[in-house]
């Protein structure tokens, strides 16, 4: 089973990038998002005609989160988190997919720090560490996936020393997430990568993709009994070095089948 995060940065716009990759990639599961689309734009149809399902939540020129799921229809089973700072923002969906519950998330970017959008970002990061340990307490199988907006350790940024004072590193950001993993949860590109920089994102300016001048902010943190699963994980390039293309590439693992 192959499972994916792809932060799209508008659906419409970088569709044809999105279809194709579909295509050769074929992932079961895809989280993505920044949609910046509402509800009623999002291209359901040419999902559909691409072999896939989809649940989403939309929000005109914002954030937008879905799961598509390959051949079968995912079950949403929670839109946004519980005591989420701002709901009327769409950063959270989840659902049910051949037995595993599939969280798809776009944590605030939070900049500048520090400020109120700062202050939302961990806010927003604090309720989604409680939500990760009520699914945990369920026992059931739990990917949670998306643009966490952090990287973790110095390994996941290009010159850290430039990025010390950024949302997506300040010490706070950093320590919010090694308290998500403390929970139980496998970072799952860093565990079979542990000493590897690899990065998801890439600025458009500055020739940053020609220079392999990115960030790791694109996470699949995996519950015990899908990390026992875990066999690879990686990031597929490919569609980053396209026109009219997402800064972020798709950020994939792939699962043994469930003994």
């Amino acid at each position: 089973m192959k499972i994916a995060t792809y932060n799209v940065n508008g659906v419409n716009g970088r569709l044809p990038v999105l279809l194709e990759w579909l295509a050769e990639a074929g992932p079961d599961v895809v989280c993505l998002q920044e949609l910046k689309a509402p509800q009623e734009k999002f291209p359901a149809a040419a999902v559909r005609d691409a072999g896939y399902e989809a649940v989403w939540l939309g929000q005109k020129s914002w954030n937008g989160v879905a799961i598509l799921a390959r051949g079968v229809s995912p079950v949403e089973t929670r839109r946004g988190l519980p005591g989420e700072p701002d709901p009327g923002q769409s950063r959270y969906i989840e659902a049910a997919v051949n037995g595993m519950v599939i969280g798809c998330l776009y944590l605030p970017n939070g900049n500048p720090a520090p400020g109120p959008k700062f202050d939302h970002k961990l806010a927003w990061f604090e309720a989604f560490i409680g939500h990760a340990a009520s699914l945990l307490a369920s026992g059931v199988p739990v990917v949670l996936a998306g643009d966490y907006n952090v990287m973790p350790t110095d390994l996941d940024v290009h010159k850290p020393e430039r990025w010390v004072d950024d949302a997506l590193f300040r010490p706070e950001v950093r320590e919010a997430f090694h308290r998500l993993a403390a929970q139980g949860w496998t970072d799952a590109l860093r565990t079979l990568h542990p000493g590897e920089r690899m990065y998801t994102f890439w600025d458009y300016v500055r020739d940053a993709f020609g220079r392999d001048a990115g960030l790791r902010l694109d996470h699949l943190m995996l519950s015990p009994a899908v990390a026992a699963r875990l066999v690879a994980a990686g990031v597929d390039r490919g569609p980053r070095a396209k026109e009219r293309t997402s800064d972020h590439a798709p950020t994939w693992i792939e699962l043994t089948d469930p003994q």
